[in-house]
């Protein structure tokens, strides 16, 4: 398990660098780290499961100016790992993810405070034009934050197969069903969040679109996908076609200067 700690450890720390070292390539995201949680311990179809239920918790969760959102990282990997190493029901296991996350934020702002610290190095060094100053501040930061995420998982991973297992047999039977019909609720919170953020009356119409044809057409999710991605498809052809346009159009300007 000591193998498998270090490895998972590893994980977070380098999905933590994903938007703030290499650039955004959704590494973080629990739809992409549960598969990889799910293979390195040895059981990819729970991981894809897990991954797939947490990215619909979380995908509002969004790290926006100073905020300092719930650590998806960490409560998706930890999630995952204690679904598959305590037996933990799926549902249960979604349910644990949020307050494992918040948990964790907290280790997230305490990172953000000591980053001041180097952000200060990085004036004086900016002031005497040190460009290996500047980088030593900057990657001070960047390693605070993939040690403590990875210092979290490996503890987490290490001490809590078998605690977690002993803590799971001793919850009564109400909590775990409560955790159940929480995680039920939880998706919809996450979409609620996510559309809070994009809802406007421009799309309010595929909104509608989408219940009608789940709710009174009972059409699979692969058919509503299928109907999104070629309402999309169309749009993007109409902005392609509607941008050339505007550039073969004559201004007014140029209208008049053609006639002076």
């Amino acid at each position: 398990m000591l193998g498998k700690a270090l490895i998972l450890g590893i994980l977070a720390g380098f999905a933590i660098w994903d938007g703030r070292i290499f650039g955004q390539h959704m590494f973080e995201r629990p739809i992409v780290l549960g598969p990889l949680v799910g293979l390195i311990l040895g059981d990819i179809h729970t991981g894809i499961v897990m991954g797939a239920s947490l990215e619909l918790v979380m995908m509002g969760v969004v790290g926006i100016g100073a905020a300092t959102p719930p650590d998806v990282v960490t409560g998706g990997i930890l999630a995952t790992a204690f679904a598959i190493m305590s037996g933990l029901e799926i549902d249960a296991a979604v349910a644990l993810s949020l307050p494992i996350a918040t948990l964790a934020q907290s280790v997230g702002i305490l990172d953000r405070t000591i980053n001041a610290t180097f952000l200060h190095w990085a004036d004086k060094a900016a002031d005497k034009s040190d460009c290996k100053g500047i980088s030593k501040a900057f990657w001070s930061g960047a390693w605070l934050f993939w040690f403590s995420s990875f210092i979290v998982v490996f503890l987490g991973v290490l001490l809590g197969s078998s605690t977690i297992s002993a803590f799971v047999d001793a919850l009564p039977v109400f909590i775990l069903s409560g955790l159940k019909v929480a995680s039920g609720m939880l998706p919809a919170l996450g979409i609620a969040i996510l559309m809070q953020l994009i809802f406007d009356r421009t799309n309010a119409a595929y909104l509608f679109i989408g219940f009608v044809l789940t709710a009174l057409l009972d059409m699979s999710t692969v058919g509503v996908a299928i109907v999104g991605g070629t309402i999309a498809y169309i749009i993007y052809q109409q902005a392609v076609k509607n941008k050339k346009e505007n550039f073969s159009t004559p201004s007014l300007s140029d209208d008049l200067g053609g006639e002076l």
